[in-house]
């Protein structure tokens, strides 16, 4: 498990940004959702953005996570997508 202080520098719940950047893909954003309702279900527009030789894809989504070990998950769960390289 992730040792970070998100408990001692946030509030819960709380809408907090995820950014995933992985391999450029046209499913990204959706695997990232898919995660992501496992966890919080409900309806996410993600944004997507593409860098600038097009190899890579960042996918930003805003996640209620209700407590430190939450956060942890997702960071954790998002992380294990196939092609993503960083979660921020």
């Amino acid at each position: 498990m992730l040792d970070t202080k998100f408990d001692e520098l946030m509030e819960f719940p709380n809408s907090f940004p995820f950014k995933v950047v992985g391999d450029a893909s046209d499913t990204l954003a959706d695997r990232v959702v898919a995660v992501v309702q496992s966890s919080v279900p409900g309806d996410y527009a993600p944004s997507t953005k593409v860098s600038s030789k097009g190899t890579y894809h960042s996918v930003t989504i805003r996640v209620t996570v209700t407590s430190k070990e939450h956060v942890e998950q997702l960071y954790t769960d998002l992380a294990a997508i196939d092609g993503v390289k960083r979660v921020l």
